[in-house]
C-alpha cells in the first residue's frame, strides 16, 4: 500500500500542473485567450502583452504555486507514507509536465518557466532565489524574457550541484529531475532561440499586435 502513495502523489501533481492559469485567469478577468495573440504561449509573459499587469502577476503566482505545492507537501508530510526525495523529484517533474502538456487543455500548454521556478523553490528556497535572481538580472539588462529563461534554465542544475551539501541536501534523483526540466525548457524555447538569433524576438513590455 505504501508504494501506492508516490504514484497517487505524482498523478495528483500532474493534474494540478494541468491547470493552465494563463487561460483561466484571462477568462475570469474578461481578457482574450493568451493562446490567440503575441507568442500564443499560455504563460504570464504573454498575458502581460494583453496590457493587464494584474492578470500577468496572478498568472505568474498561480503557475509557480502549482510547482511549489506538490514538492513541499511531500517534503513536509510524505515521510510517514514512504515519500521522500525520490517522490519530490517525481511530483515536481509531473507538475512541470502537466503545465507543458495539460490534460484539461488538449495538451496545449506553456513553456513552464514559472512552474519550474515553483518546483525549485519547493526543493530549496535558496535554490529558487538564486535561479530567480539570474532571471531578473538577464531580463533587466537585455529585456528578453526568453533569454532570461534560457540562461536560468542552464544555470539551475549547476546551482543545485554546486550548492548540494552546502546550502541544501543534494540528491541525485532531484538533480536529474531539475536537469530534465531544464532541457525541456530549452527545447520549448526553440522558436524563441531562432527569433533571438534573427533579432525579431519581442522584448518585455511590448503589447500584442
Amino acid at each position: 500500500m505504501t508504494a501506492l502513495y508516490p504514484l497517487l502523489a505524482t498523478i495528483a501533481a500532474y493534474l494540478l500542473g494541468s491547470l493552465s492559469f494563463a487561460v483561466i485567469v484571462s477568462r475570469v478577468m474578461g481578457l482574450n485567450d493568451p493562446r490567440t495573440y503575441g507568442s500564443k504561449n499560455p504563460g504570464a509573459t504573454n498575458v502581460l502583452r494583453s496590457g493587464s499587469k494584474a492578470a500577468a502577476v496572478v498568472t505568474l503566482l498561480f503557475d509557480a504555486l502549482k510547482g511549489w505545492l506538490p514538492v513541499v507537501l511531500v517534503r513536509w508530510f510524505g515521510q510517514p507514507y514512504g515519500m521522500e526525495e525520490g517522490t519530490q523529484a517525481l511530483v515536481g517533474l509531473a507538475a512541470f509536465l502537466g503545465h507543458l502538456w495539460p490534460v484539461f487543455f488538449r495538451f496545449q500548454g506553456g513553456k513552464g518557466v514559472a512552474t519550474a521556478l515553483g518546483v525549485l523553490l519547493g526543493v530549496s528556497g535558496w535554490l529558487g532565489l538564486a535561479t530567480l535572481l539570474t532571471w531578473i538580472i538577464i531580463a533587466f539588462f537585455f529585456r528578453y524574457s526568453s533569454l532570461a529563461s534560457l540562461v536560468s534554465a542552464v544555470f539551475a542544475p549547476a546551482y543545485y550541484v554546486l550548492g548540494g551539501g552546502v546550502a541544501w541536501d543534494g540528491d541525485a534523483r532531484i538533480g536529474l529531475s531539475i536537469a530534465a526540466m531544464s532541457a525541456l525548457l530549452v527545447w520549448r524555447h526553440r522558436e524563441n532561440i531562432q527569433r533571438l538569433m534573427a533579432g525579431t524576438e519581442s522584448r518585455l513590455g511590448s503589447r500584442k499586435k
